[in-house]
């Protein structure tokens, strides 16, 4: 028994640091494909009546880009993600695509991706320890809710005001945040749950 366990730190380490040590373009390679999970994870889709914010699955993918991939890679993952979906690729949310996507309600959000992710990979890279459940937990809850949704919010604000909408702050809570704590924080337990699982805390 001792042996197996032995076996799985041993591998699991091994994989991280190949990750880590991987040549330039299998990285770049890497982050293409975690793009690409992204966008098949926006294709999970709950629209709401009340708010042109829908809810998707896309933020664990984002939360895991990090975690995999680093600050540098995981960040390139979805600035990939946000450039090819504006540019040509229809992988938003609900397979819609354009600069027009980026400017509206939910672009504030696709910025936030970014940073988000490049938080995540800057800790899970600088701070072994932090790789474990709680700990992880904790620095994706602040990603998540801070991260992804302060400029989320923030771009939610300024669609609303273009449309010439009238709106307070607890009508934009309603339509961009309370909606999705219980669906982020599923998906914020389950990525601290990945980071246990899969890296290694030394």
């Amino acid at each position: 028994m001792n042996l197996n366990i032995d076996n799985y730190y041993s591998t699991r380490k091994d994989v991280f640091e190949r990750i880590q040590d991987a040549s330039t373009a299998t990285k770049l390679l890497m982050s293409l494909m975690m793009a690409c999970f992204t966008g098949i994870m926006a294709q999970i889709i709950i629209p709401l009546p009340w708010t042109p914010v829908p809810i998707t699955a896309q933020t664990f993918a984002v939360l895991c880009s990090g975690l995999f991939l680093g600050r540098k890679y995981g960040c390139l993952s979805q600035i990939l993600y946000v450039v090819l979906g504006v540019a040509f690729i229809p992988w938003f949310g609900g397979m819609t695509g354009g600069l027009e996507v980026l400017l509206g309600s939910t672009g504030g959000f696709l910025i936030g991706f970014i940073i988000a992710s490049y938080f995540i990979g800057s800790i899970t890279e600088k701070y072994a320890k932090s790789r474990n459940f709680t700990r992880m937990a904790i620095v994706i809850g602040i990603a998540n809710f801070g991260l992804i949704y302060i400029p989320g919010l923030a771009g939610l604000a300024l669609f609303l005001s273009s449309q010439g909408m009238a709106f307070g702050v607890v009508d934009l809570l309603m339509m961009g945040l309370v909606p999705f704590i219980a669906g982020d924080i599923v998906k914020i337990l389950g990525a601290a749950s990945v980071s246990k699982v899969f890296l290694p805390k030394d």
